[in-house]
């Protein structure tokens, strides 16, 4: 049978990219994954090889980009959670998955940035077969004793896996005794213990035991984990408003506010989604920053007072007096407005010109003049202009007022 030409192997050459890659590789990720996906709904077996394609050549096609700013790591784990999955389910043999891990573990070991955490943490549902997990354990285990019980706290990449293996195939014993040789409090292999208990349906002790770890912790470098973890554990035991108030709402400092509100809305069905946006807001104190979610889910008034704040951002604004410019021109209008004002008395990195705010102006007033409410626009705009003139930019009340043509 002929080989299968996947077209992503042109873009991930060792070294492939340079310093400043970042958006290119990531653009180029998102094509692979979707190329993969595309052959998994006819072939699974064939979409599994060529997860084991990309992930090979991951590191070595990426490891001159710069990668200080978090962007490139968020997009390579973004990649590999959508791909695992695909791994997971190839239909393959035992010996021939035996084999495709082999590649896999090579490629671990070979890399320098640590992108294959998740990998390692599932390294266990990953074997998919318990036999071919208990040979991977065994093979480890003597390896792992050695570095869990160097007082030098050496690392070995293949630690996860070995407690991953042990997890799925239910070596509670042997796991317990391979933690009890490292002494240090840290989440990231101490995690195992509490899936075993939890595996072990002892929901209560899991939850205890991962609370313990998180205060004998010195640095909160693990806590979200810790916290998501303790969070699963409330909700499988049907403490669905413990788990809410206690961890639901602790919003991360990375993704969209937007996406951030999915994921609670996803954890907490139960909920009403007007008050899990109203928490939200009170809990992160930037109301603007909520603008796009109310107006997304169709809280209309809340997304106008989100607007009225100054942490909103004036594009975002703008782009919803577009795209409600028929359904609601009224929101629309308010909202231009509002946009027009964070121009003239918002603080930005690059200052704002009068073309800018003419643009904006324009944009609002044609809306109006569609609607028919050009004068109400007109009124509106002008009453907030005098009455926050004071904290107008220098330079931009003069362009403003052009365009009202209102004396200042």
């Amino acid at each position: 049978m002929p080989q299968h030409s996947w077209k992503f192997k042109s873009h991930f050459r060792r070294e492939a990219y340079s310093w400043k890659s970042t958006s290119l590789a990531s653009k180029r990720m998102r094509e692979a994954v979707s190329e993969i996906k595309k052959v998994a709904k006819k072939d699974k077996s064939l979409a599994g090889e060529g997860v084991i394609e990309l992930f090979v050549r991951l590191y070595p096609a990426l490891m001159q980009i710069d990668s200080s700013s978090g962007a490139l790591g968020r997009a390579m784990n973004k990649t590999i959670d959508a791909l695992q999955p695909i791994l997971i389910e190839a239909e393959w043999e035992m010996n021939t998955r035996g084999k495709h891990l082999e590649i896999l573990f090579e490629a671990i070991q070979n890399e320098g940035w640590g992108i294959f955490d998740n990998l390692r943490d599932h390294w266990g549902e990953i074997c998919v077969y318990e036999g071919l997990a208990h040979l991977w354990a065994d093979r480890l285990i003597p390896i792992v004793r050695q570095v869990l019980s160097s007082r030098d706290y050496s690392q070995f990449s293949g630690t996860d896996m070995c407690l991953s293996c042990l997890v799925y195939t239910g070596r509670y014993e042997e796991l317990n005794e391979l933690l009890k040789l490292y002494d240090m409090p840290f989440w990231f292999h101490k995690k195992f213990w509490a899936l075993a208990l939890l595996k072990q349906g002892k929901l209560k002790e899991a939850l205890s035991y991962a609370t313990h770890i998180k205060s004998l912790q010195k640095v909160d470098s693990s806590d979200y984990e810790i916290d998501e973890f303790c969070e699963s554990v409330l909700i499988e035991m049907g403490n669905i408003e413990e788990a809410y108030q206690t961890y639901g709402l602790k919003v991360p400092f990375y993704g969209t506010y937007l996406n951030i509100f999915r994921g609670i809305c996803k954890k907490y069905p139960t909920i009403d989604k007007r008050k899990i946006l109203l928490d939200c807001i009170e809990k992160t104190g930037s109301k603007g920053k909520w603008f796009a979610t109310a107006k997304t889910f169709g809280f209309l008034d809340l997304a106008l007072e989100c607007a009225q704040t100054s942490t909103s951002d004036p594009n975002t604004l703008l782009r919803a007096t577009r795209d409600f410019s028929e359904k609601n021109p009224e929101f629309a209008i308010k909202v231009g407005i509002e946009a027009i004002m964070v121009f003239l008395t918002g603080n930005f990195l690059e200052p704002i010109a009068p073309i800018d705010v003419y643009a904006a102006y324009s944009q609002v007033a044609q809306v109006a003049e569609k609607s028919e409410m050009i004068d109400w626009f007109r009124a509106e705009l002008s009453k907030r202009v005098l009455k926050e003139s004071i904290t107008i930019k220098p330079g931009l009340r003069d362009a403003i007022m052009s365009r009202l043509k209102v004396e200042g």
